[in-house]
This record gives C-alpha cells, structure tokens and sequence, in this order.
C-alpha cells in the first residue's frame, strides 16, 4: 500500500474549522505525484516525455472532519484502469489518527501529449507500474480513451 502522513495547515480550513473541500484535492493531487516519482515517474520525467497526467473528474465524499493541525493518513489506490492505461481512476483515502476515515477523493483521468494536446496510452513503464499498484476493492476495467486518428487503419 502507497501511504503518506500529512497535517491540516492553517491553509487548509475554512470557515468552519475544519479542511475544506480544495486541501483534499491538493493533498490528493500531492500524493498523486510522490506515487508516481517512486514508480520512476518524477515531474523530470513526465517533461522529458512531454506527456502529463490530466483529471477529468474528482468525486469527494465526506465522513469525519479534519481539524487544524490534525495528522491525517493518506493512502493510494488504483480504482480503475483501461487495458493500454489510457485512463485511470485512483483512490485516496484520509483517516484520522482515530482511524475513522475522514474524507474519500476518487479522481479520473488519462495521459496528455503536451504537444498534441490530446489523449495518449500510457509509456510502457507507466502502465506496468499502475498495474502492479494496490487495487481499491472495487476496482473497474474502463475502456480506452483513445480515439484513432483520422486517416488510420
């Protein structure tokens, strides 16, 4: 299991006290990152193959608050993933130091040519780690997101 502890910043709340909305989106978005640099993919690589993880869709479920300065766990799963890793799906789950889960972040997403600007497979090495990644428990096959290119067979 990928695993990263992190703390609610002042930064993170909102009026309320308690982490807003956005905090676990960047805190997803953060451990979305640390996986991919321990799998051989740090922002330096994702450059070098002009190629960059794109989200389409972030679904947040709430179950507990999170308070200023509270520890909270951060683990990485794989969702969903298409046969050629064209598109994506991965699971943070954030828990208290109670162990009660505070926050669910499912985020949906393929790979970008940044010079095309459109959808890609994922590089080889890419798609091997994401498949030999801890799976969520409902993990789902998704089609490609690929679309063949006007002219080809």
């Amino acid at each position: 299991m990928f695993v990263r502890t992190f703390f609610a910043g002042w930064g993170d709340m909102d009026f309320n006290s308690h982490m807003k909305n956005t905090a676990y989106l960047d805190k997803s978005a953060d451990i979305r990152m640390m996986f991919f640099a321990e799998q051989g993919f740090p922002v330096s690589e994702f450059q070098r193959l002009k190629i960059g993880p794109v989200v389409m869709k972030d679904e947040l479920e709430y179950f507990r608050e999170v308070h200023l300065l509270e520890e909270i766990r951060v683990d990485l799963n794989i969702a969903g993933l298409s046969e050629d890793g064209s598109r994506f799906s991965i699971r943070n789950e954030f828990v208290r130091p109670d162990g009660k889960t505070a926050a669910r972040v499912t985020s949906t997403g393929g790979w970008m040519d940044l010079s095309a600007r459109r959808l890609i497979v994922a590089p080889t090495m890419l798609l091997d780690a994401l498949r030999k990644s801890p799976r969520a428990t409902d993990f789902q096959q998704f089609p490609t997101s690929v679309k063949p290119q006007s002219g080809s067979q």
